[in-house]
């Protein structure tokens, strides 16, 4: 796994965190804002809104094979070409699964993510034991998402940095021969992408 160059300390907040923080904890403590409904809009960008951006990208290289090299070959690039581009997501690789290989992210040393990709971070992905765990037990910690690999799957941990964020490409279930890029788009879960899950069968998803 390629070295980590953050200047971070594990408890300190991205600027942009820290201001959203503040504003959030004095918003509450004036009572102009249900700490309920902040929540509810949170969960509703890390799992369904943000995410949809790079279950797009994905489906698109599952369905057209010229725009999966392209994205093997220079990822910022095909994914800035729909239009996804932004905050923490200026570089970014593509890994594929598939072959027996699985591919898995996390940061080591706080929580790089590709916000215009996959849109806000799970909490977990910030959470020491995962961006600890991960890197020495990544089979184990699989397992605890529910996700059993087969013991001849290798798994490959990347580790994100200032400088370059992974997009994991999950391999594209059977049964889906034929389906349109928006069909394919609705098995690509966020978790897909960050390699602590597979994609959806269809009629699971």
């Amino acid at each position: 796994m390629a070295g980590h160059d953050h200047h971070h300390h594990d408890n300190d907040l991205d600027p942009m965190d820290a201001r959203v923080r503040a504003l959030e904890t004095l918003l509450v403590r004036k009572g102009l804002v249900d700490p309920a409904a902040i929540d509810a809009i949170v969960e509703t960008y890390e799992t369904r809104v943000g995410p949809r951006n790079g279950a797009r990208v994905v489906a698109k290289a599952w369905a057209d094979p010229a725009f999966a090299a392209w994205l093997r070959e220079d990822a910022t690039a095909a994914i800035a070409s729909l239009g996804y581009s932004g905050r923490q997501g200026e570089h970014m690789r593509a890994v594929f699964n598939g072959d027996g290989m699985h591919n898995l992210v996390v940061c080591t040393l706080c929580s790089c993510y590709p916000w215009s990709v996959l849109g806000l971070p799970p909490v977990w992905y910030k959470s020491p034991p995962y961006r600890s765990r991960a890197v020495i037990d990544p089979r184990g910690v699989l397992a605890e998402f529910g996700l059993e690999l087969p013991a001849e799957t290798a798994i490959r941990v990347w580790d994100s940095t200032a400088e370059l964020r992974y997009l994991v490409v999950p391999e594209r279930p059977a049964g889906t021969a034929g389906w349109d890029e928006e069909r394919l788009a609705g098995l690509v879960s966020r978790d897909a992408m960050i390699g602590t899950a597979l994609a959806a069968r269809p009629g699971a998803a």
